[in-house]
């Protein structure tokens, strides 16, 4: 998805081309590894930092491409929304100070592009998922304007034959359908490369399963979506759903999802795992593609298998096979896709330094993974971890062991000896991996914002504090604090709260009749929540009417029969505001009509209510 696609035609004849190119490049893979031509004598590490943009009052900003034209550094780059940016690091050598050299250039270019949004009323926030973003955000307005993004909203909503569902479930429950694929512009990754040698892919694949539910555990840092408290990293669910091109049906059939672990331990070479994925998963994306692999093969050039790499960026593993050329050498490195972006630039290089050395530490017993691990334990390790993150008790090797004590005891001692053995420099070691070990025994980035939230909406209206995690994220980001040392926010410590739409002072959590329940049900209810209003709804969930105190108040003094329904005293026409109405609006309404309180609606479903009481 990282490559501009800007002259396909994406119709017929060039997909019938793009296959042939894309089976050609397979047969080009097995040759340049039957001939050993895959650079093994270096290992170099990589990253991509994918961040947010968000306005003076913390809620994203689309305004990526001004943003990109005003930096003009190659280094940056477009995603899907149009308030998120990906900046593309040089890739470095695994010895001495290549983690302080990754860090220097991230922290660079972190400040050129802070000088360019400071001008367009634009700050960065490093956050896995933007607290502050709303269903609003996420409408097809909010796409990037490049056609490779269209095209792909097209064939996976083809692929899908129906609008991407959305059903996660935490502390709370997120239910609903959406009709794009801009739900994955939520996620933002710090995604992490690692250069693997030819012989050692597999082993070292296999290894990067086996870590990957410990390691995800303590780098958590997205709980939060759209307000509710789901897991402590909501981005594997939420990713796995929100590119989901599976077909629901009433017949229980097996169909492999597109975002995912993985279902086995990998046995072959790198070639195997491409062909299975090329079995499982539809042709997305195409381009026009000039030179035939096996054709600059034979006369002595190195391909850079063009079709198989845009094929394999439309394929989400969270452990992702790549091929690469380099310097006029082909290479082949594993990437890390699962850990979030932030919650500082410190905490990423922690995590970052920790994952290299766990792959490049492995011990050797673990280089047959298959005979000593069964591959479901792996990966409910990994499902386990993205749901408790930090309190995640594991199966490690048919013992039950807690991650604390996993990572403490085995997994940073193992870290450690990697990173020595390549000669990184023991300073950044120590306080890399000193970082790592804080955050086990004091709270990652999740638990944070999670603490916060339930401090902060006890007293708060949940966009106010969704604005104030996002603020203080922003602050700590800025004085470079790892979080594990970031302090609680103070009711007080922010800026003034700005309401302008319904939807950040309006009550969601909302008592609810039917058509067909009974009044005399809904005089009670009435009385023993004291409220004065109810919205009812029909049997499709849409909204049908309102039922007020005076209405029941008229039923009483009307002597009706206990049988009378609320269908028969509730107003059918009812002023209605969306979400995005302006709260001076809202009050207008209010006086014009001399109503206490409007429901808020999308379409003709319910999803709030306004009242005097929240003006």
């Amino acid at each position: 998805m990282g490559e501009h696609i800007t002259k396909s035609r994406f119709d017929l004849l060039e997909r019938k081309e793009f296959v042939q190119h894309l089976l050609d490049d397979i047969s080009a893979l097995e040759l340049i590894l039957e001939q050993e031509l895959i650079e093994s004598d270096v290992v170099r590490i990589g990253a991509e930092q994918e961040l947010c943009l968000v306005d003076t009052d913390y809620r994203p900003a689309g305004t990526s491409l001004k943003l990109l034209d005003a930096i003009d550094d190659s280094h940056f780059t477009t995603e899907l929304a149009n308030y998120n940016m990906e900046i593309n690091l040089d890739p470095f050598q695994l010895q001495g100070d290549c983690f302080t050299k990754v860090e220097k250039q991230l922290t660079t270019l972190l400040q050129k592009a802070n000088k360019q949004a400071e001008k367009l009323g634009v700050k960065i926030v490093l956050t896995g998922i933007l607290p502050t973003i709303s269903k609003n955000d996420l409408g097809i307005d909010s796409m990037t304007p490049i056609p490779r993004y269209y095209k792909l909203n097209e064939v996976l909503t083809q692929c899908r034959g129906d609008h991407f569902a959305l059903k996660l479930r935490g502390v709370d429950e997120l239910t609903l359908h959406h009709d794009s694929v801009l739900f994955e512009a939520c996620n933002t990754s710090f995604q992490l490369h690692l250069q693997i040698p030819q012989d050692d892919f597999i082993r070292s694949y296999n290894w990067a399963q086996a870590i990957a539910g410990p390691v995800l555990g303590v780098c958590s840092n997205s709980p939060l979506l759209l307000g509710r408290e789901l897991w402590k990293e909501t981005r594997i669910a939420l990713f796995q759903q929100s590119l989901d091109t599976r077909k629901w049906s009433h017949a229980l059939k097996e169909q492999v999802a597109r975002v995912g672990f993985g279902n086995q331990w990998q046995k072959e070479s790198v070639a195997e795992i491409f062909k299975e994925d090329i079995s499982t998963h539809r042709i997305l994306l195409t381009k026009p593609i000039t030179h035939n692999a096996l054709e600059l093969l034979e006369n002595g050039a190195i391909p850079k298998l063009e079709a198989l790499s845009l094929f394999n960026g439309t394929v989400y593993r969270w452990n992702r096979p790549c091929y690469g050329v380099g310097g006029g050498k082909p290479h082949l490195r594993i990437e890390n896709r699962y850990i979030p972006s932030g919650p500082s630039v410190l905490d990423e290089l922690a995590n970052f330094a920790f994952w290299v050395g766990l792959m490049v530490g492995r011990p050797a017993e673990f280089d047959d993974m298959p005979s000593i691990m069964d591959f479901k334990e792996a990966k409910l390790n990994f499902i386990k971890s993205a749901n408790t993150g930090r309190q995640t008790v594991l199966s490690w090797l048919g013992k039950t062991v807690t991650l604390k004590k996993l990572i403490l005891n085995e997994f940073l001692p193992i870290a450690h000896q990697g990173l020595l053995d390549y000669g990184v420099a023991v300073e950044d070691i120590d306080r890399l991996l000193g970082i790592i070990e804080e955050r086990v025994k004091k709270g990652t980035g999740a638990e944070w914002q999670v603490k916060n939230l339930r401090n902060l909406r006890n007293e708060m209206k949940l966009d106010t504090v969704l604005v104030k995690l996002t603020e203080a994220m922003h602050k700590n980001q800025q004085d470079k604090i790892p979080v594990h040392e970031w302090p609680m926010i103070k009711k007080n410590q922010s800026k003034n709260e700005s309401y302008q739409w319904v939807g950040q002072i309006m009550s969601t959590r909302l008592i609810k009749l039917y058509e067909n329940d009974y009044a005399n049900m809904a005089t009670s209810i009435m009385q023993w929540n004291n409220i004065h209003h109810i919205p009812v709804e029909n049997e499709e969930g849409e909204l049908a009417g309102l039922l007020t105190w005076n209405h029941i108040s008229e039923l009483e003094q009307g002597h009706h029969e206990d049988d009378a329904l609320v269908s028969d005293i509730m107003i059918r026409k009812v002023v209605t505001v969306q979400p995005r109405t302006k709260i001076s609006t809202a009050k207008q309404l209010m006086t014009d009509y001399q109503i206490g309180c409007l429901p808020v609606c999308v379409g003709s479903h319910l999803v709030g209510i306004i009242s005097k009481v929240d003006l």
